[in-house]
């Protein structure tokens, strides 16, 4: 059996670099208009769990009383993008939500990197 191939793109199909760039913008837009207090404190909430060496999610830093939440949800993940950028935390596999406001839906968890854990 042999896989269809497409010589070009398929008319309506996403591009890949589009899609990159969009969430690049989305995430630079939510970084910009996020209010630095609230971005100071999830940051250290968010390197405080990385250095924990366990997988943790967005509920886990407002369930230990580290953040609030944000006045906005995307807030959440520009701040957890912004923390992967900086080789603060990896991506650990994906769970559902323990936040009641979103219902139980799907979300990534995450963990401290090696290399941040050990400078820490």
């Amino acid at each position: 059996m042999t896989q269809l191939q497409f010589p070009l793109p398929v008319p309506g199909a996403v591009s890949p670099a589009a899609a990159e760039t969009a969430k690049t913008d989305g995430i630079a837009r939510a970084t910009a208009n996020t209010p630095p207090d609230w971005a100071t404190a999830c940051r250290a909430a968010i390197e405080l769990m990385a250095r924990r060496g366990i997988p943790f999610q967005a509920a886990d830093l407002i369930a230990e009383g580290l953040v609030d939440e944000p006045d906005h949800p995307a807030r959440w993940g520009a701040a957890f993008n912004n923390a992967a950028r900086a080789g603060v935390i990896e991506e650990a596999g994906y769970v559902r939500s323990k936040r009641a406001t979103v219902h139980g839906s799907i979300c990534k968890q995450w963990t401290g990197t090696p290399a941040y854990r050990r400078a820490a």
